[in-house]
């Protein structure tokens, strides 16, 4: 069953949430996060090797060990972003937001209506559309809806000049809660190809900074404490 996403639950209480990133499926490496207090488990799907079946199984794990699960993603599309809100996760960084109408695309995707245009599946992220589930733990199914609304965490990454020329726009979509940065690729549109740490770079990350927190959004790395798995011995 699934559980109440544990990033949003922590920052609430004004804690940070200790997350594990992954590159690659490893059940060994879940089970040990859980082991050392870990809260939820970040999956690089863009850049990892990450496909349905692996994906389906580091959920049924950590979300069994009460695991919040987030992902990148490799692609902002509707199909793509219903194969992981299917499997459980509850949280989506989209890659490559240049534009407002991306960012939208994004963000309706991850939601259900009103606050989007989510496609209801029949796995883990919608309980596997077991009614008995659905009526006696949240209500029925609009009511689920709803909860899965408020347990979701959409974040658009920013890694273009396009997109910082866009950004006030993106910014203004209401369910849109975080922004990263993406440096190296950033850097490149910058014209500094191989040179995040380039002056014009870090200005930049500044003042996306500065324009995200005006509005009251946050960065994708406040109150999160985020872990490579190279920290354990397995």
């Amino acid at each position: 069953m699934m559980n109440q996403n544990q990033i949003i639950y922590l920052n609430k209480l004004g804690k940070d949430a200790k997350v594990l990133n992954l590159n690659t499926p490893s059940a060994e490496s879940v089970e040990y996060a859980k082991i050392k207090g870990f809260n939820a488990i970040h999956l690089d799907a863009e850049h990892g090797s990450f496909d349905v079946f692996s994906l389906e199984n580091i959920c049924r794990l950590a979300i069994g060990m009460n695991l919040t699960v987030t992902a990148r993603i490799h692609e902002i599309s509707n199909h793509n972003i219903n194969l992981f809100l299917d499997r459980g996760i509850q949280g989506i960084v989209g890659p490559h937001v240049d534009t407002a109408e991306e960012g939208l695309l994004l963000a309706n995707s991850c939601h259900y209506p009103p606050k989007g245009n989510r496609s209801w599946g029949g796995g883990r992220g919608t309980e596997f559309n077991q009614l008995d589930i659905l009526n006696n733990k949240y209500g029925g199914k609009l009511k689920f809806a709803e909860w899965a609304n408020n347990n979701m965490i959409v974040t658009a990454q920013i890694e273009s000049k396009l997109a910082i020329d866009n950004l006030d726009e993106i910014l203004q979509i209401n369910e849109i809660d975080r922004i990263a940065f993406g440096p190296h690729d950033l850097a490149a549109s910058l014209g500094y190809p191989g040179d995040p740490d380039h002056s014009a770079v870090k200005e930049a990350h500044k003042e996306i900074e500065r324009k995200t927190r005006e509005v009251g959004k946050k960065l994708w790395s406040d109150n999160i404490i985020n872990v490579s798995p190279e920290v354990f011995t397995l």
